[in-house]
């Protein structure tokens, strides 16, 4: 079987590339396949689905938004010198904020995307294609559609749902919808994927356990949408229990390195040789040597150095995680936190092998910096093209949103299963297992096991829905108690100190905080996105 990076390597070389769209409303490009003559064996569906997994179409939200606003939003990392993410930071954000309008255009060219694929599939497919092979591919394209519009509808709330861009054409202009009829069309469309997709796959394309782990996730988010009073809707944490534990008891995977003695596992899963892993249930595929627009630049804005990447150019903007970070990890959580974030005096032998390994000089994220073309046997890999395939949904997550389903809306919990499952994503890391569980073990838990993953904002939102009061107290805190700041570590005696520099002004927290703008340049191409949200179905 060939490997789905594989034939992006491939269509990346022999099609032409198309620019990153200026609004959601654009017509998907058709410059790849097009569909009046394609469609016609279960070849070109696999290429057709194929192409939804990485370059062009994903480029603008990879780099241009999703550790942004997962990360410097909740106040996991921050750089002071651009004043977009100096907006995210401190909660000032604008309608004319880049991040901003770079997220939500590229997540719409995404959903474009795929709808071009599924609707050429419905209307062309040869009939010679069997249906088997027909609903897969459509289940790919409708499983990657649900997970931009999650992101979407955590981020913004009520947004349009386009099924058809085409349409665009003639009533370009669209209203938003109502924020549970896009969690509802999240769920039809990993519903189709979970009855759809198989249970095993080439490598990289998503399953049928794909599915039900992310489907089990936006149940778990559902569960507190229009909720209050810490409480949450049992039924929907009943489905996120049902699908998650599925996952986790009938799937046949495992944590990577899960029992290595020496508890390298989560340090090794980041390492591109172990791209698409099992552990990897959905990771955007990045080839090298594609050139700008179409490639994973993260570790050339975001490094800490320049000195360990392709060229020995890059680090722009180096992400600095904050203190607040820092303090979530344990005496013992040392290989989380070094796979994480580097400290001073951290020796990372994997980068820059040629000169013999990298020593930090001060705190930097590490987690995406995986170093130069020599030091991964890449060629062809240079700033604008590392090879590492972004996880966006991985089994520790379903592990965790499992054992968070079942503590549900009880206070603690010593269940077997959530314990179990728990555990297994501490241990991996060397870390203690524990023997009960709350809503902030868990909290905990997940910022730390998926720092620098484009997560920890979603579970602060995802805590708004049900306790909206908590959850803004929880940002609050982070100014009250000084953690929202960047910080410096003496390796010699092993202590890290805030900084003394004052941070940027932070506005407090409200309920509105969670909620992102529409960017200023949809509303003025689409001035019915500024009007009240209206029901899809």
């Amino acid at each position: 079987m060939k490997s789905i990076n594989k034939i992006i390597i491939i269509l990346l070389s022999v099609t032409a590339i198309a620019g990153c769209k200026k609004s959601f409303l654009d017509r998907p490009s058709n410059s790849q396949i097009s569909s009046a003559n394609f469609y016609k064996t279960t070849s070109d569906l696999r290429l057709a689905t194929a192409s939804l997994y990485g370059g062009s179409e994903w480029w603008q939200f990879n780099n241009e938004a999703w550790l942004q606003l997962g990360d410097v939003l909740s106040g996991t990392g921050s750089f002071q010198y651009n004043g977009d993410l100096v907006q995210l930071f401190t909660r000032t954000i604008t309608g004319q904020n880049g991040i901003v309008t770079n997220g939500w255009v590229g997540l719409y060219d995404v959903i474009g995307q795929c709808n071009g694929v599924i609707n050429a599939i419905e209307q062309r497919v040869a009939s010679s294609i069997s249906p088997a092979d027909k609903n897969a591919a459509i289940g790919e394209a409708k499983f990657i559609r649900a997970v931009a519009y999650y992101y979407l509808a955590v981020y913004w709330g009520a947004v349009p749902i386009i099924e058809d861009n085409s349409k665009l054409i003639k009533n370009p202009l669209v209203n938003r919808n109502i924020v549970s009829d896009v969690y509802k069309f999240i769920t039809n469309d990993l519903t189709y994927a979970v009855q759809y997709l198989p249970k095993t796959d080439d490598k990289g394309r998503v399953t049928t356990w794909s599915a039900q782990g992310m489907l089990g996730k936006v149940y778990l988010t559902m569960a507190g949408l229009g909720e209050s009073g810490g409480l949450r809707n049992q039924a929907l944490l009943d489905s996120a229990k049902k699908y998650a534990g599925n996952v986790c008891k009938n799937s046949g995977l495992q944590l990577f390195g899960q029992y290595d003695p020496n508890h390298q596992g989560y340090y090794d899963l980041f390492r591109p040789q172990n791209n698409d892993s099992p552990e990897s249930l959905f990771s955007l595929q990045w080839a090298p040597g594609v050139g700008y627009g179409n490639g994973n630049d993260i570790q050339l804005y975001f490094s800490p150095t320049s000195a360990v990447l392709p060229q020995k150019q890059g680090g722009w903007e180096p992400l600095a995680p904050t203190y607040d970070l820092y303090q979530m990890y344990s005496a013992k959580d040392t290989i989380r936190r070094k796979a994480t974030i580097m400290l001073n005096g951290d020796h990372y032998p994997e980068l820059d092998q040629a000169d013999g390994g990298y020593t930090a000089t001060g705190t930097g994220l590490k987690k995406h910096i995986i170093g130069n073309e020599k030091d991964n046997n890449s060629p062809t890999m240079d700033g604008w093209s590392s090879i590492e395939h972004i996880m966006i949904l991985r089994l520790a997550d379903v592990y965790l949103v499992y054992a968070e389903a079942i503590l549900g809306n009880n206070a603690t919990t010593s269940d077997g299963d959530a314990l179990m499952y728990f555990n297994l994503v501490r241990t991996r890391a060397g870390v203690d297992p524990v023997t009960v569980l709350n809503a902030t073990t868990l909290r905990t838990e997940r910022r730390v096991e998926l720092a620098f993953e484009g997560q920890y904002w979603i579970d602060l939102v995802r805590y708004s829905y049900y306790d909206p009061v908590k959850a803004v107290n929880f940002l609050n805190d982070q100014d009250v108690n000084h953690g929202r700041i960047s910080f410096t570590y003496d390796p010699i005696t092993k202590t890290a100190t805030r900084d003394t520099i004052a941070p940027p002004s932070t506005l407090p927290a409200t309920i509105n905080s969670f909620t992102l703008p529409i960017p200023s340049s949809e509303l003025t191409t689409d001035p019915k996105l500024a009007q009240p949200a209206v029901p899809y179905y």
